[in-house]
């Protein structure tokens, strides 16, 4: 199957930089999102980081016009629905997804594709709930949507060898690297990531180590580009304590138990840097640790 256009549900961060990425690419995409002043705001970040790339001659001026031309963005569900592939890109909780995709169903053309760009929630489910089960996968971004090479491409129980295949495509057209995984909870890279992050929250809430200590430890005795509270805060601890929940229940497994004290700074609403505190206070000139 041909891909022309993308459909991107949910303008956030992850939602605004699969637009850039496909737009660059070629795609005509349509973004959607509940709010206007999310579209505003993607369209703006958008701009900013494609002027970043022709200052770092990275792309050219005219590839930048021409990309941001491919752009359109919309509030109405339906018109992502014309598209050739959807990628959902919401929030990460199950419900919110299951809406999404039961609103696009009655006006979808039977060829379009659906995905998910969902870092821990299970494929084979989404996908029983629509009427393209075989038309179905995951097309796991990872963030910086515009920075990472890796995609992580995931197989439903029913997902169908052309459709893997289209994707695969559209990876490679985006000079991205796919990885392809298993339908188990939290894929490869979360579920290999998020348990260190939280091992890491157990160290300070255990007392062995504190923010900079802990985060120093990793940067400079692993070679980490960034400490894991760190990168906890820039991912948004909200979204590494569902992750976990999802390994939690999804593999009855001890092993992957939330941290009581992620648990806490999610209760307080300290959810990393998109709130200006996580483990780290961001209100200041530099961040600061908060314990």
């Amino acid at each position: 199957m041909t891909v022309n256009s993308i459909g991107v549900v949910g303008a956030g961060q992850m939602g605004n930089g699969i637009a850039h990425v496909m737009a660059l690419a070629g795609y005509d995409v349509v973004l959607n999102d509940i709010s206007e002043d999310a579209l505003t705001r993607a369209i703006t970040l958008i701009e900013r980081n494609m002027d970043r790339q022709v200052s770092r001659e990275k792309i050219t001026q005219a590839e930048r016009d021409a990309a941001m031309s491919r752009i359109t963005t919309t509030q109405d569900l339906p018109q992502v629905a014309k598209t050739d592939l959807i990628i959902e890109a919401a929030t990460e909780q199950e419900a919110i997804k299951q809406k999404i995709f039961d609103s696009l169903l009655p006006h979808l053309d039977p060829h379009t594709i659906l995905t998910s760009n969902t870092s821990s929630i299970s494929i084979t489910r989404l996908a029983s709930r629509t009427d393209r089960p075989e038309k179905f996968m995951g097309f796991h971004f990872m963030n910086p949507v515009p920075v990472m090479q890796l995609v992580e491409l995931i197989r439903g129980i029913a997902t169908d060898k052309e459709t893997y295949e289209t994707c695969l495509g559209v990876v490679e057209k985006l000079g991205k690297t796919a990885a392809s995984a298993e339908d188990f909870p939290a894929f490869i890279v979360n579920r290999i990531l998020m348990p260190m992050i939280n091992e890491a929250v157990y160290t300070l809430y255990e007392g062995v180590g504190n923010v900079n200590s802990i985060d120093q430890s990793m940067k400079l005795g692993a070679n980490h580009p960034m400490g894991p509270l760190e990168l906890a805060d820039f991912i948004g601890l909200d979204t590494c304590l569902a992750i976990m929940n999802v390994l939690h229940d999804g593999l009855a497994d001890t092993k992957y138990r939330p941290c009581p004290l992620l648990t806490k700074y999610v209760e307080a609403g300290w959810l990393g840097r998109k709130t200006q505190r996580g483990f780290y206070d961001y209100r200041g000139e530099t961040p600061v640790p908060t314990r």
